[in-house]
């Protein structure tokens, strides 16, 4: 299975393709008939990679609306596009599904050439401002390993705080999502989660915290909400495979902090790896989440 970073360097590839609706999804009038819940519940559509390469990203958001799902972030842009259309024909066609496409996965490491830098992030933001975005999630940065030095954390959040610079001038915010090593790797004691968020503007970068991923670096997340009210302002609600099935996160707490913090507006469902199908268990993760009571 391919992991994150190696699909947002492989979104060049991925084609609109999957003109076809699939004929579930009609009703007589020859309108797309939705199964829509009155939760406001998100997903990453990194979870059906798959999907979207080998059916198309138009089939991929009719399956998803079908399902339940109002809020999308997504993982697939290039160059101006996304997952290989212009923008506002993505943004048209979420839209017309009753869906709303809020927060973005792209990122580019730093290259030694700041001005190309800069430039490729205008062009990704002035995409996303078109397509009506409100966040844009660098998903991964490389602060592993020999490279979790203080002068790299802070050379990054340098480069953090002049991306979030520029996407607060398209009313975008722009922030960071973490993986377990952010947690692991420490510097003089303290999380390199933590240095992110002492050197990074605050006015300029929120986080998207990654439940999942907090628990398995040895932290609770739901205290890390608590030590950032502010600054963590998504979620990614996230477990083994299908969200429910082993519990590794207590969600009850996560969901009822995320409330009390009150700036917390948007969180994505994400299932990486499966029990059943992608499908089948992006289903059940909606299934699970529209029938908890501590999801409003």
């Amino acid at each position: 299975m391919q992991n994150r970073r190696d699909f947002i360097k492989r979104a060049s590839l991925l084609l609109a393709g999957g003109m076809v609706m699939p004929n579930f999804l009609y009703s007589r009038s020859n309108s797309i008939s939705l199964q829509t819940g009155s939760k406001h519940i998100g997903l990453q559509l990194y979870s059906l990679r798959d999907m979207v390469k080998d059916a198309g990203i138009r089939k991929t958001l009719e399956t998803v609306a079908q399902m339940g799902y109002s809020n999308l972030e997504t993982a697939g842009y290039n160059d101006g596009k996304i997952y290989g259309l212009e923008p506002a024909e993505f943004k048209k066609m979420v839209d017309d599904l009753g869906m709303k496409a809020t927060s973005a996965h792209l990122g580019r490491e730093l290259s030694g050439d700041y001005e190309a830098d800069m430039a490729w992030w205008s062009k990704a933001i002035d995409t996303h401002n078109t397509a009506g975005f409100k966040y844009i999630i660098m998903p991964w940065a490389p602060l592993k390993g020999e490279r979790a030095t203080l002068d790299n954390i802070k050379r990054y959040a340098d480069y953090f705080s002049e991306i979030g610079l520029k996407t607060a001038a398209s009313s975008i915010r722009f922030g960071y999502h973490n993986h377990d090593f952010e947690f692991k790797g420490k510097i003089d004691g303290t999380p390199l989660y933590d240095l992110l968020m002492e050197h990074t503007s605050a006015d300029h970068v929120c986080f998207e915290l990654d439940v999942y991923w907090a628990q398995k670096g040895g932290y609770d997340p739901v205290e890390y909400m608590k030590k950032y009210p502010k600054r963590i302002q998504l979620l990614h609600i996230k477990d083994e495979t299908a969200i429910g099935t082993q519990n590794v996160v207590d969600y009850k707490a996560v969901f009822e902090q995320a409330y009390a913090a009150g700036v917390i507006k948007d969180w994505y469902a994400e299932i990486e790896r499966y029990d059943g199908t992608p499908e089948e268990d992006v289903k059940k993760s909606y299934d699970f989440l529209a029938a908890a009571d501590f999801v409003k």
